[in-house]
């Protein structure tokens, strides 16, 4: 079984005055497993339904393996579609249900039972094949659901936020399942939700959907460590986000030949940073300034935005030390909220210009390492500017 390669050509939908896509265009390869990743109403279940069939475009269309399948009915499209409420047939046990599309086809009943225990056991349910829906719990209905839309073998499989019912140990396993049953089977798997986890966790690329608009389509990696759009920053994870004028560009070769440029950012909400006892000589160029390691150009008195995760700032009582380094960007608060969570701490430091920053520290030893940071303690964030990233849109 193959996938096939579904191709999103201009695609536009509006209901009435409200503008639900705005030209979505975009191919999603053979065999992967693609994400539709936003908040409600940013129109990935209106593309997910073009594509199965349930809505039509205003313009554009959609293409599976160069096919233009918009005027085909949606059982008459290579695709199958599991929907968030599992749609079993409550009086059926789960063998029935699975054995259902067969049935429609007037298959052999030797060639429906082989297929059926097939699948069943693709989702690990042998030993459930004979229960009633009502004797089985969410993920296992989900499970049956999926069998049943695999059963007749489409080129696609869409996914409408199918975990979204599920308590969050259940929605943890069962997107483990998915992500092994793609892999066995080899079809291509489009994905919608809102939950940033699950994309990041089993997609090979994710479009992130704002407003009927695609912001960026990319990795998991690539959408996480380089977002286009402060949007996108905000949306994926949590991150520090701040607005800033670019008062210098420096260009530079790496070690590797590739150029990169030294970014001097004025970010009037960060304040002075912190003189360093230990290393003045080396923050007192970037006093009241912050530095940022930039792949792209930018023009110096450009409005920025400046990103940075919370896992990637270092939290210190003690002045860090830089090992006379100048792109470290230091500054001083004080802890106003630590919050406990086990694998790590979260830290709400407010720095002196009242700007706040998330700073998360994760806990790698039993005892971790260096005293531990409580609530008012005066305290030292630090990053370096490889680590922050630099969002040339603002949105407003």
């Amino acid at each position: 079984m193959k996938g096939s390669q579904v191709t999103i050509d201009h695609v536009s939908k509006r209901f009435g005055d409200f503008v639900a896509l705005d030209d979505i265009n975009f191919t999603i390869e053979p065999g992967e497993f693609f994400s539709l990743l936003g908040p409600s109403g940013c129109g990935k279940t209106t593309l997910l339904r073009i594509i199965a069939g349930f809505e039509f475009p205003d313009d554009g269309v959609v293409l599976f393996d160069d096919k233009n399948i918009i005027p085909l009915n949606p059982d008459k499209r290579p695709s199958n579609t599991v929907f968030q409420t599992y749609a079993l047939f409550p009086h059926l046990s789960v063998y029935e249900n699975v054995a259902f599309p067969l049935r429609l086809k007037k298959l052999p009943k030797d060639e429906i039972d082989k297929k059926v225990k097939e699948y069943v056991h693709l989702v690990q349910l042998d030993q459930h094949i004979d229960k009633k829906p009502n004797q089985l719990s969410g993920g296992q209905k989900q499970r049956v659901a999926i069998a049943r839309a695999l059963i007749n073998e489409p080129k696609v499989l869409l996914l409408d936020e199918p975990l979204s019912a599920l308590d969050a140990k259940l929605r943890a396993n069962l997107l483990i399942d998915l992500d092994r049953i793609h892999d066995q089977i080899g079809i291509t798997f489009i994905y919608v939700t809102h939950d940033q986890s699950e994309a990041l966790s089993v997609s090979d690329r994710i479009a992130v959907m704002n407003a009927g608009h695609v912001l960026q389509i990319g990795t998991p990696y690539e959408i996480y460590e380089s977002p286009a759009t402060q949007f996108v920053a905000q949306f994926i994870g949590e991150t520090n986000l701040f607005d800033a004028e670019v008062v210098d560009c420096v260009p530079m070769k790496t070690a590797s030949g590739e150029e990169e440029h030294m970014v001097t950012l004025s970010v009037p909400s960060l304040g002075q940073q912190a003189p360093l006892a230990t290393d003045t000589e080396a923050t007192a160029a970037l006093d009241r300034y912050m530095q940022v390691t930039d792949y792209e150009h930018t023009e110096k008195g450009q409005k920025v935005a400046v990103t940075i995760r919370p896992e990637k700032v270092r939290i210190t009582l003690e002045p860090p030390a830089t090992g006379g380094r100048t792109d470290v960007n230091v500054f001083s608060g004080i802890v106003e909220e630590p919050i406990y969570s086990g694998f790590q701490s979260k830290f709400y430091v407010r720095l002196e210009s009242g700007q706040v920053i998330k700073v998360f520290k994760q806990h790698t030893d039993y005892m971790d390492e260096g005293p531990v940071i409580k609530w008012k303690d005066k305290v030292y964030v630090s990053w370096a500017a490889d680590d922050a990233y630099i969002v040339e849109d603002i949105e407003k």
